[in-house]
């Protein structure tokens, strides 16, 4: 059985390690990226009918102006997501099980929403969405990525596939197990 290499940051790493080892998978972890906190302002929260949410990590590095949001009503794009706002606090109306575009297409077309985001996000261009950007994933400049010969790559985002092409691995091909089509593509040949 070929080994799992897992990319993606912490603290989601940790949590797909254990999954994948519970399924009795030899995994291998190497993170690419540091999650970090970024300065941001509080915008008021009358302004707003709920908070959106496409990442658990905006959740945990939003720091204390979450507590200044907490009344809104919080639409999150899948249940991980949901599950750390619901453990912060903030109260859940709506748990897509897709992408953000789908979540959207669930809620009121005059819902005014306010986008808690990493710097690295997906804009649908929709008029109803004001972001805050309150993290971000901060490369890790050497990576102990491992001989990739053989070992299956988890590809979690497309800008970890951009990063392990990158990386040089166009002549050390791991086979990739990608999230979506366009994290796939950013590999690379």
């Amino acid at each position: 059985m070929r080994k799992l290499l897992l990319l993606r940051p912490e603290p989601g790493l940790s949590s797909s390690v254990e999954r994948a080892r519970n399924l009795g998978l030899e995994v291998i972890a190497c993170p690419l990226f540091r999650i970090e906190p970024v300065k941001w302002s509080v915008p008021d929260p009358v302004e707003y009918d709920g908070l959106l949410l496409t990442s658990a990590n905006a959740v945990r590095q939003a720091g204390g102006g979450l507590e200044q949001l907490i009344q809104l009503p919080a639409h999150a794009v899948g249940e991980a997501t949901a599950r750390v706002a619901r453990e912060s606090g903030l109260s859940v109306e709506t748990v897509g099980d897709d992408d953000i575009v789908s979540l959207l297409a669930m809620l009121p077309p005059d819902v005014r929403l306010l986008h808690l985001a990493g710097e690295d996000h997906r804009d649908p261009g929709d008029a109803r969405i004001d972001r805050r950007i309150v993290y971000r994933s901060a490369t890790i400049t050497n990576p102990a990525l491992p001989k990739l010969e053989g070992l299956v790559a988890a590809i979690h985002s497309p800008r970890a596939g951009s990063r392990l092409a990158e990386l040089g691995t166009q002549r050390r091909r791991p086979a990739i197990a990608a999230i979506s089509a366009p994290a796939a593509d950013a590999c690379g040949d």
